[in-house]
C-alpha cells in the first residue's frame, strides 16, 4: 500500500497565529521538503494573499522547474473567475487546489448559492485551468460536516465533476470534529462509491485526533494524506508529519517516499523559521522523546534493550539518551559515562549516583555534560578539572552603537585577551572569545541553539537559566549557566563549554578512568 504525502506547512501551516515566512525561508523549507525529505507534493501559498506570497511562489516555482519538481508545487485558489488562475500562472504555478464548498451549510450561508450554480462555477474554473495548462485538485471545504448533515449534497458535488479533468479530490475535516470511527465510515463510503478517484484526507487537530483519523482514513482506502511539519496550522494545528510517518510505516506497514532520517532536520528548520518551539514531549521530534528517565529503564536497556520500541531514534537522525535526576540509578550514570569513555569503580559510581539524585531532588537540571564536573566535585579527581577560566570581561551597550565586549581568558596558566563588537552583548562576547581561540590555534564549537528560562512572577532579580546547544566534531551537547543576569548566565554556560571541549580533546589521546 503506497500512500501519497502532501505537506502544507507553507500554506495551512503558515496560518498558525504569529507565523509568517519570508520568501527565502519558504524556498529553503520547500527545497528540504521535496529534495531531502522527499514528500510527494507541497502546498506553498494561497492565491492573492500578498505581494510577499507572490514573490515566494515565484522563487519556489523557479527552483522547482530547474529541479523537475514543478508539478509537485501546489497553490490554494478560489472560485473567482480568472483572478486566482492568473495570479498562480504569473508566479509560475502549475497546480491549483481549488477551494469549493463541501457542506450545504457553508454553501448557503457563506456563498449564498445553490448547488447547481456552485457546480457550474467549479466546472468553469476547471476548464479555464485546462486551457492554461494547469492541473486541478479540488478541496471540499467542511467535508466532514457535509457528511454528517448533508451527505446527498457531498455526493452531488462529487458526481458533478467526477468525469472532469481533476487529479484529486481532497476531503478536509476543516474544523477537526471527526473521531476515528466517523472518519473510517465517511471515507469508506466515498472510496467505495468512487473507486477510480484519488482521494486525499486533510485533518485538523482540534480534538487531538488528527493522526488517529489519518490511521482510519488510510484503513478505509484513502490514497493520500495531508500533513504539516511540527503540526503547525490554525487553532490546534494539522497532523504532524513526523507522527503520521511513524504511524503509517509502523502501524499500517504502508509505503511512502519519505526519507525518515531527514524528519528531525525539517522539524528544526521549521521551528527556527516559524519561531514556534517544538514541545519537548512531541513524538519523534521532541527533545525528550528518546530520553529514558527511570534507572530501571536504563538497566533494562543495558541488559537487552528491554525498553526499546520500533521508533528507534537512529531512524530519525537522533540518539537515545538517559536523563540524570532523582530517578537515576547506577545504570543511568554508566550509560552517560559511556559518552566520554569514562568508567568508575563501584564505590565511586555509588558516590556520583547519590550526588546526581541529590541535585535532582533540589529540582536542578543535570545534563550528561555536567557529569565530568560532578565527578571532579565528588571524587576530587585532578584529571577532570577546570583548565580554562574567563577571568574578566567588560560588556557595553549604548543606544545607536553596536554592543562591544572585551574579554580576558586564562588558558593553561596563560592570559589571553580579545575584543570585538557584535549584534548583541553575548554575540560580541563570543566573537571576542573566537578571536582569542583563533590566535592560539584552538577550535570552537558551533552554537546551534540558545534557550533562556526565566521563572514566572516578574521578579527582576530572579535567577535565569541559560542552556546553550553546541556542535563539536559531530558531537552535539548542551551546557547551562545560572545567574540573575541573562548574559552572565550565558557566559557561565560558555565557560563550562570551553572546559568540556578541552576535556574532549584530551580524551582523544587518553581515556580518563577515575578510580578504576
Amino acid at each position: 500500500m503506497r500512500i501519497e504525502i502532501m505537506d502544507t506547512t507553507l500554506r495551512d501551516g503558515e496560518q498558525t497565529q504569529g507565523v509568517s515566512y519570508s520568501p527565502v525561508e519558504k524556498l529553503h523549507i520547500a527545497r528540504l521538503l521535496l529534495k531531502e525529505l522527499k514528500v510527494d507534493r507541497i502546498e506553498v501559498a494561497s492565491a492573492r494573499v500578498s505581494k510577499g506570497e507572490f514573490e515566494a511562489l515565484k522563487k519556489i516555482t523557479g527552483w522547482a522547474i530547474e529541479n523537475d519538481f514543478h508539478n509537485k508545487v501546489e497553490v490554494l485558489g478560489f472560485i473567482d473567475g480568472d483572478i486566482s488562475l492568473n495570479w498562480i500562472r504569473d508566479a509560475g504555478g502549475k497546480v491549483i487546489n481549488l477551494l469549493c464548498k463541501g457542506s450545504l451549510r457553508h454553501l448557503e450561508k457563506q456563498l449564498r448559492k445553490d448547488p447547481e450554480t456552485h457546480a457550474r462555477d467549479i466546472k468553469e474554473i476547471i476548464n479555464k485551468a485546462g486551457d492554461s495548462g494547469m492541473d486541478v485538485n479540488i478541496y471540499l471545504e467542511d467535508w466532514s460536516n457535509g457528511m454528517i448533515h448533508s451527505e446527498d449534497y457531498v455526493f452531488f458535488m462529487i458526481d458533478s465533476f467526477k468525469d472532469e479533468p481533476v487529479k484529486r479530490i481532497m476531503l478536509p475535516d476543516t474544523l477537526g470534529i471527526l473521531n476515528p470511527e466517523q472518519t473510517f465510515l465517511f471515507c469508506k463510503k466515498v472510496v467505495d462509491r468512487y473507486p477510480s478517484i484519488h482521494f486525499d484526507f486533510h485533518p485538523h487537530n482540534d480534538y487531538d485526533l488528527a493522526v488517529a483519523n489519518i490511521f482510519s482514513a488510510v484503513k478505509a482506502g484513502i490514497r493520500g494524506v495531508h500533513t504539516t511539519v511540527n503540526g503547525l496550522g490554525e487553532r490546534a494545528g494539522n497532523a504532524p508529519l513526523s507522527s503520521v510517518i511513524g504511524v503509517l510505516h509502523d502501524q499500517l506497514k504502508a509505503e511512502t517516499a519519505i526519507n525518515e532520517f531527514e524528519i528531525t532536520k525539517a522539524s528544526r528548520l521549521v521551528e527556527t523559521f516559524s519561531g514556534i518551539r517544538i514541545p519537548v514531549n512531541k513524538p519523534v521530534v521532541g527533545e525528550n522523546v528518546f530520553t529514558q528517565t527511570s534507572g530501571v529503564h536504563a538497566d533494562g536497556d543495558s541488559k537487552d534493550n528491554l525498553y526499546y520500541n520500533n521508533l528507534l531514534p537512529e531512524r530519525f537522525g537522533r540518539k537515545r539518551k538517559y536523563a540524570l535526576g532523582k530517578q537515576s540509578g547506577k545504570a543511568t550514570i554508566k550509560k552517560n559515562l559511556e559518552e566520554y569513555g569514562l568508567s568508575l569503580s563501584p564505590e565511586s559510581l555509588e558516590k556520583v549516583t547519590m550526588r546526581v539524585i541529590e541535585l535532582g531532588d533540589k529540582k536542578e537540571t543535570v545534563t550528561t555534560e555536567d557529569l565530568p564536573f560532578i565527578i571532579a566535585d565528588v571524587l576530587g579527581n585532578e584529571q577532570i578539572t577546570y583548565k580554562i577560566f574567563i577571568n574578566n570581561y567588560a560588556l557595553s551597550l549604548s543606544y545607536g552603537l553596536r554592543p562591544f565586549a572585551s574579554v580576558k581568558i586564562e588558558i593553561d596558566g596563560q592570559i589571553h585577551e580579545g575584543t570585538s563588537s557584535g549584534d548583541g552583548q553575548y554575540d560580541a562576547f563570543m566573537k571576542a572569545v573566537r578571536i582569542i581561540y583563533e590566535s592560539i590555534g584552538k577550535e570552537l564549537p558551533t552554537l546551534t541553539d540558545y534557550q533562556v528560562s526565566i521563572p514566572p512572577g516578574g521578579k527582576t532579580d530572579a535567577l535565569v537559566e541559560t542552556i546553550i546547544s553546541w556542535k563539536y566534531h559531530n558531537k552535539e551537547f548542551n551546557t547551562k549557566g545560572l545567574d540573575a543576569d541573562q548574559t552572565e548566565s550565558a557566559i557561565k554556560a560558555t565557560e563550562k563549554m570551553l572546559n568540556l571541549i578541552e576535556g574532549l580533546n584530551s580524551a582523544e589521546h587518553k581515556t580518563l578512568t577515575p578510580e578504576t
